[in-house]
């Protein structure tokens, strides 16, 4: 049996390798997907005071903080059971529609773009930005144009572009100020523009990757993600809705708190990502995707003019419930579009500059379960306390976990396809690289858990033979 590995993962945040077994006749046996690193916060925040966890939990990643501070400030909402203002509510969620649009930015532009513009094929060392700059100047500096609105708006919100203190338990810290609003509306045309032309060019280049469609995790499988009352898309707030891969819903609204009923969390031996898995049918038949693909599946509308257009005419080309893992990169697209003008109605809602911004109360509950769409898909924050309010336990449910085991489908089915000879071509492994990137793994998020990772360990002599291996 020969082995071949991809070690690293590029153009992902994060630390990955992949493992492809192939038979004596060079034929795919087998293929895993390792996320090398651990990170342990659901341990070492133990004692802290719930109140610090936004902050804390924040530095999680760099790229997503909004995300964790959102879904941990809910968690502590629960905690201190209020009801936090309507101003506090639609700033926080103006806050993510910024940090959407430039995490999908950064993914699209400059993680995935140098393979869905200059080919999978292309020469690896112009696959990138930089090649991306050289051959299409005015796209690179969209990609450039749009995720710095995005921050700017986490900026002008926050006071802070990364890991602002500015969301807290109860609320946000300060009102808006009505300079940054103006700031913002101004700012939304150009915005909008580019997310426009961007989605245009994609939409006139999708069909020129049929086998990328065809193989790049197209398998059915269930969805999750949050909507509102009337089944429309939502980033902040809502309920969570499973479907199954035939459209039908198989829980229309799960509660936060309840979300143990429906979501398992098993382990895998090579791999410190834990595997969520729908309970109902089970480990590991119960798999489900999140994130912008899911969303779209779980969703009836998107609820904002220009981005209901798009989300009905992409179901118009791929179906009522799509499928391919490919259309990750389309559906971030239209999320932007979703995010931008969400962003816009609530900068023009009336109290939107109402300085009641927060709710102050102790600890009258022990317990707190937060959840939020991060850009990736569902985020789960969920806190124990004691009557002091420190925090006796912790379990994070983060969106890359949540598509793990789908992930690793997908990794096994475009090597399956691609790899077929017996002399690999790069573009070939490139492409098995290319369907965790459609995913955007965020693997700094994903590893918490302490203790309870059991590792495969493989002995292997000078000339690469495996000698033994143990679990531990």
């Amino acid at each position: 049996m020969k082995t071949i590995v991809i070690d690293p993962v590029t153009r992902i945040e994060g630390h990955a390798k992949i493992t492809i077994r192939l038979d004596d006749d060079d034929q795919v046996a087998e293929t895993a997907f390792h996320v090398t690193q651990v990170r342990g916060f659901e341990k070492f925040c133990e004692g802290r005071p719930y109140y610090e966890m936004p902050s804390i939990t924040a530095r999680i990643c760099g790229i997503c903080p909004i995300s964790h501070l959102l879904a941990s400030a809910k968690a502590c909402d629960a905690i201190m059971s209020v009801r936090i203002p309507p101003a506090a509510a639609r700033l926080r969620e103006a806050l993510h529609c910024g940090q959407i649009a430039q995490s999908h930015a950064l993914s699209f532009f400059h993680l995935s773009a140098p393979d869905l513009i200059l080919g999978f094929d292309s020469a690896p060392e112009r696959r990138n930005i930089f090649g991306v700059l050289e051959d299409h100047p005015d796209m690179a500096r969209d990609g450039v144009a749009l995720r710095k609105f995005g921050q700017q708006v986490i900026e002008g919100l926050a006071r802070e572009r990364i890991h602002p203190s500015w969301i807290v338990p109860g609320g946000v810290n300060a009102p808006l100020d009505p300079a940054v609003r103006e700031r913002i509306l101004r700012g939304l045309p150009e915005a909008k523009a580019i997310a426009a032309r961007t989605l245009a060019f994609f939409k006139g280049v999708v069909d020129t990757f049929p086998d990328e469609i065809a193989f790049f995790g197209n398998t059915p499988t269930m969805y999750a993600g949050l909507v509102d009352a009337g089944g429309g898309l939502q980033l902040y707030d809502g309920s969570v809705r499973f479907v199954g891969a035939d459209g039908k819903v198989a829980v229309a609204a799960m509660p936060a708190e309840e979300y143990d009923r429906f979501i398992g969390e098993a382990t895998l031996r090579y791999s410190y990502l834990k595997a969520p898995y729908f309970k109902p049918l089970g480990y590991p038949e119960g798999i489900y995707r999140v994130g912008p693909l899911a969303r779209l599946n779980v969703a009836t509308h998107c609820g904002t003019p220009q981005a209901d257009v798009e989300f009905f005419e992409y179901h118009q080309r791929f179906g009522p419930v799509v499928q391919s893992s490919f259309h990750f990169h389309y559906a971030r697209l239209v999320e932007i579009v979703y995010a931008l003008e969400r962003l816009e109605a609530l900068m023009d809602t009336p109290n939107i500059l109402d300085t009641h911004v927060r709710a102050r109360a102790e600890v009258n509950a022990l317990e707190g379960v937060g959840i939020a769409e991060a850009p990736r898909g569902l985020l789960i924050h969920h806190y124990k306390v004691n009557e002091s309010g420190a925090i006796t336990w912790a379990n994070l449910i983060i969106a890359t976990g949540h598509n793990n085991l789908a992930i690793n489908r997908s990794v096994d089915q475009v090597a399956r396809h691609f790899i077929h000879e017996r002399k690999l071509q790069e573009g070939v492994l490139n492409r098995v690289s290319a369907v965790v990137r459609a995913y955007d793994p965020c693997l700094s998020c994903s590893t918490h858990a302490d203790g309870s990772y059991p590792l495969e360990i493989s002995l292997i002599d000078a000339d690469g033979r495996l000698l033994d291996t143990a679990h531990t």
